[in-house]
């Protein structure tokens, strides 16, 4: 991934198995043998130093779960509106402020206890001390059981999300279930996503790559899409909408003329006008699919209505099969080059380019004179 790799993040251990490996690793780590004929000082130092280790093994381990995972101020506003679908922005940041604050306490009851310890007169109380020390580190880590849970939970889950770039070129698949969203990115890229006859057989967002004029295109297939409200829309259609809202894309909305995806023309014209204000500012073809069973040009004439209404508008309307593969590569490809022509209108648009055409200058040589000079082949290879 660009800009931030998921599946770096630590594996965060259940709270009983986060406080056996710090226990264990004081054990292993600090001296065992202490006797009663030492001096005081010597007996304070053994167990101040096991309460101080103690504190920052928890210490680091903490601040590694904090540094690991994204801070959805951070990341780019797709992929903290993809955990807020996914994992509830609120309850994701109760947990990471919950560890926060275990570890704030931790350091505060081991600086409590090393300073007792400076005061204990004899070895008995060194070592209770240094029991309720660590007893307290680790009742206040098994508080923490859900918090921790619910994180190792949604690192499993970030670590299987797809790489997507939000800031490279990309083209977006979107369009009711079942209108052979999966089919067409299946044929256009190496990406093998599962495709059935019923409806939300994609359930999260999938990525394949092609390569068209020598660049690499990211391909994002889309969960399909319901005609209601946004209060409405479930997790899985959520994702889309996530996608739509934050990805600089070309978007292809996929249409099935022979409605067997079950909606009718009728429906899929709703849903476009739905969700039409999110394709604002981005390049947009729709895509008539599944062909092979039947032709715009076989419709009614109100439903062929409902087409030229989009050629009203401006929007390219294509149509494809990817059961025949008829159209499919032709339809990418006007995709890819709608997109390019509108990032470099974009780029014209923006401030940086008058300082970059200032500096430059492309030279126009002209004829110095009217003679002749024909490339000149030595009489040598000639012979050859």
């Amino acid at each position: 991934m660009s800009h931030y790799n998921f599946k770096k993040i630590t594996v965060v251990p259940a709270a009983k198995d986060f406080v056996d490996i710090v226990l264990s690793k004081t054990q292993r780590k600090t001296p065992t043998v202490v006797h009663k004929h030492y001096k005081i000082s010597r007996i304070r130092q053994f167990y101040t130093r096991k309460i101080k280790f103690s504190q920052q093994t928890f210490h680091d381990k903490l601040a590694q779960i904090l540094t690991d995972f994204p801070k959805l101020e951070d990341v780019h506003p797709f992929y903290a509106d993809l955990m807020n679908v996914l994992y509830d922005k609120n309850h994701y940041k109760i947990a990471l402020g919950q560890i926060n604050t275990a570890r704030h306490l931790i350091d505060n009851v081991a600086k409590d206890y090393v300073r007792l310890t400076k005061y204990a007169d004899s070895l008995y109380r060194c070592k209770q001390l240094k029991k309720a020390a660590l007893g307290r580190m680790c009742t206040i880590m098994k508080r923490q059981r859900e918090s921790l849970e619910y994180l190792e939970q949604v690192r499993q889950h970030l670590s299987r999300l797809p790489s997507i770039d939000p800031n490279t070129r990309t083209l977006l698949i979107c369009g009711f279930p079942n209108v052979g969203k999966s089919s067409f990115i299946n044929k256009i890229t190496r990406a093998d996503v599962e495709v059935q006859p019923y409806a939300f057989t994609t359930k999260s967002l999938f990525v394949g790559h092609t390569d068209y004029k020598y660049l690499r295109w990211q391909v994002v297939d889309t969960p399909g899409i319901l005609d209601h409200s946004l209060e409405d829309r479930n997790t899985i259609e959520m994702q889309a909408i996530a996608a739509l809202a934050h990805l600089r894309a070309a978007i292809l909305y996929i249409m099935d003329v022979s409605e067997q995806c079950g909606h009718s023309i009728e429906q899929q014209v709703s849903l476009f006008n739905n969700i039409r204000p999110l394709f604002s500012n981005k390049p947009l073809m729709v895509c008539i699919n599944k062909t092979d069973i039947m032709n715009v040009g076989d419709l009614p004439q109100d439903k062929q209505d409902l087409f030229k209404s989009f050629e009203s508008d401006e929007i390219p309307v294509v149509s494809m099969s990817t059961l025949t593969e008829t159209g499919v590569i032709e339809v990418r490809n006007e995709a890819c080059d709608r997109l390019l022509a509108h990032r470099v209108e974009t780029k014209i648009k923006s401030k940086k380019v008058n300082d970059i055409s200032n500096r430059l200058h492309v030279a126009m040589p002209t004829k110095r004179d009217h003679k002749e000079r024909p490339p000149c082949i030595p009489e040598a290879v000639l012979k050859k």
